[in-house]
């Protein structure tokens, strides 16, 4: 079967093809670290891990990036504002090199208790801070690059096709440019690869801007025109940083004066990502708010320096809402992971709600759509208990294919991860597997197949990683003999015996469900 996907590019599903036969290059944005991520931020890596999955169940190798945004993310797309880490840091009274190693680590502990598969690389923007430097480099030798007062930017102008990724009008976008959008930059769209520490500031992340990307022109006529913007009351701070630049440089950029600065939240991720994986890669994944700003300013500058294109595929998630509202702080409804392990619900419980919906439509999280998806998830485990009370039969593996206990389990199989291999349709998947388990619990468990059924379930563990297997231990021989102990009280027509046991079974953790099959042990929670 052949996987498609909702390209971006193109604005339509598509065959995937990869670049080298049975590999693949995947990106995936990872988080800025200056808080705990939410369960918003969550609902992309639990998509991009079950895409990564259904690779894999197709037998790629996968080689996957995702960066942790450790410095560069400002809190405004506009290349004002405050740096997210340095804002973080001053919120906990750290130092923004703290705040990411704390959410870092958070993010990580999120992630194993999420069960999604790390990454084949983590990279962190602060470890490649030489490659990014390398990037500009390339881009101002190209011709892409002016200099600004407070950094060095792209000019989109010089890159025809810069709108057509968002299906941008630039002509719109320049005439509804905000009254406070930097003057000095050329075009609206234009973006900051490297910004430069203000005058009298001292970053907890700042590196030497090499004197090489430096506009020395620029340098001088700031020097020159200070003592004029001086007199008129207009001298930046900038200017006069400038300034004594320009004076220690003289006729020279080889002195060893310092203009420090940081790298662009945009810059890092080409950075990265053609660093490891090569100039033009397989799929790139995101969030739906990345492709008019984020994406698009990826695009730009990476194919300017590379000439050949960025990516093949663009996968992006819709948002997640809260009680059908933009998750804010001012609404208190950023939930955590932390929050809803305090209010009873497992990761997993999270996990199986997200991947209800399609990844391309808008979520809803409200705690009874979470509180169905724990049921949910609570009534599949209790289904994939039964392999512990199904004898397995005599059926030899090279007829169970076609033992008519066993051909509907395969079929199962089969069509879950055909809908899956449809542009990731994980809801449709989940209807197969809720059909299936429906037929197991309406069948006696003398015509299921054991081998097929523990199939089936190692197969919905491999692409959704909900740990069905993991969960549903087998009971205690104490139990077991409990149950017997029921079963022949209730023969006896000794129901008070009975009811006690079943009692005593409760507060162990199971209840009983008698069947055609006879007695069926159930996990209460």
């Amino acid at each position: 079967m052949s996987l498609r996907f909702h390209n971006q590019l193109s604005k339509q599903v598509e065959a995937f093809e990869p670049i080298h036969k049975g590999k693949v290059s995947l990106y995936t944005c990872g988080p800025t670290v200056y808080n705990y991520l939410t369960v918003g931020n969550w609902t992309a890596y639990v998509y991009w891990d079950t895409l990564v999955r259904l690779l894999e169940a197709h037998n790629y190798d996968v080689t996957r990036v995702m960066n942790i945004t450790d410095v560069g993310h400002l809190v405004s797309d506009a290349d004002d504002g405050e740096d997210k880490l340095e804002k973080g840091a001053k919120r906990d009274g750290t130092t923004a090199w703290e705040v990411a190693k704390h959410y870092t680590e958070d993010f990580l502990n999120g992630m194993t208790v999420l069960n999604l598969i790390a990454p084949t690389h983590m990279p962190k923007a602060t470890e490649y801070i030489e490659q990014q430097l390398a990037l500009v480099r390339t881009l101002k030798d190209k011709g892409y690059t002016y200099q600004i007062d407070d950094g060095i930017y792209y000019d989109t102008a010089k890159f025809p096709t810069y709108g057509n990724f968002a299906q941008l009008d630039l002509d719109e976008q320049k005439a509804g440019a905000r009254v406070e959008y930097n003057p000095q930059k050329r075009n609206a769209s234009d973006f900051a690869l490297w910004k430069f520490t203000p005058t009298g500031e001292k970053r907890d992340m700042e590196w030497e801007t090499p004197h090489d990307l430096l506009d020395m022109t620029r340098v001088t006529k700031s020097s020159e025109t200070s003592a004029a913007r001086e007199s008129e009351g207009a001298n930046s701070p900038i200017d006069s940083r400038r300034e004594a630049v320009s004076e220690d440089f003289g006729d020279s950029a080889s002195d060893t004066s310092k203009v420090m600065g940081f790298p662009g939240w945009h810059l890092e991720c080409s950075a990265m990502a053609m660093t490891l994986l090569g100039e033009t890669i397989d799929i790139h994944t995101g969030g739906i708010d990345h492709i008019p700003v984020h994406h698009t300013n990826e695009i730009a500058q990476s194919e300017a320096a590379s000439g050949v294109q960025f990516a093949n595929y663009w996968l992006h998630n819709n948002h997640l809402k809260v009680n059908g509202t933009k998750i804010s702080k001012s609404l208190g409804n950023g939930y955590t992971l932390d929050d809803l392990a305090e209010k009873g619900y497992d990761p997993l419980d999270l996990r199986l709600f997200i991947l209800q919906s399609h990844y391309r439509t808008e979520g809803n999280f409200t705690f009874e759509n979470l509180t169905a998806a724990k049921n949910r998830r609570l009534n599949w485990r209790n289904v994939a208990a039964l392999r512990h009370q199904i004898h397995d039969t005599l059926t030899t593996d090279d007829s169970v294919e076609t033992d008519s206990k066993t051909v509907s389990l395969y079929a199962a199989s089969k069509a879950m991860l055909e809908a899956l291999s449809h542009d990731l349709n994980t809801a449709e998947a989940f209807a197969i597997i809720e059909e299936a388990f429906g037929e197991v619990l309406r069948s006696r468990l003398d015509d299921v197949h054991q081998h097929a059924f523990v199939q089936f379930l190692e197969t919905i563990d491999q692409l959704f990683g909900l740990k069905l297997i993991e969960t549903t231990k087998d009971i205690a021989d104490d139990q077991k003999r409990l149950i017997i102990e029921r079963s022949r009280a209730r023969e006896a027509k000794d129901y008070q015996k009975s009811d006690e046991i079943r009692v005593q079974l409760e507060k162990s953790g199971i209840t009983v469900r008698d069947t055609a099959s006879g007695p069926v042990w159930e996990y209460i929670a």
